[in-house]
């Protein structure tokens, strides 16, 4: 459940817009992806928009795993319940970054993830009704 503590209430009242990255709208498959759920993102996310507190949705496109099309649209069921999203941002899953996991002594979970292209972000993009 989201706690909304003295400290959140302080930076939110010195706060303009907030950037809020959900890393998969299915709570399993977030489970999954990230190893936690997107109880408290998704609630946070209600909580703003009670608030009037502008929001900023942010996605990584990965393919096979966030691109579903029906994650997509609950996602922009989800993002149309909202009444202060102004805007929703798709960002292209890459594997540049792999080498720091190795480097580090960590198995990278995505490895054999292809990177997200032009077409794939255009596809979300449509079945999310945005742009």
């Amino acid at each position: 459940m989201f706690i909304l503590t003295d400290d959140i209430k302080e930076i939110l009242s010195l706060t303009d817009l907030v950037l809020l990255d959900i890393k998969h709208i299915d709570d399993e498959k977030c489970k999954d992806l990230v190893g936690f759920s997107n109880k408290l993102e998704l609630e946070f996310a209600r909580f703003l928009s009670d608030n009037n507190i502008p929001i900023w949705i942010r996605q990584v496109i990965i393919p096979g795993i966030t691109d579903d099309e029906q994650d997509l649209i609950k996602l922009k069921e989800f993002i149309k319940s909202l009444k202060t999203v102004e805007k929703v941002e798709l960002h292209a899953y890459h594997n540049m970054g792999a080498y720091k996991w190795k480097e580090l002594g960590y198995e990278y979970q995505l490895e054999n993830v292809r990177n997200a292209t032009e077409n794939d972000i255009k596809r979300a993009k449509k079945i999310l009704e945005i742009e």
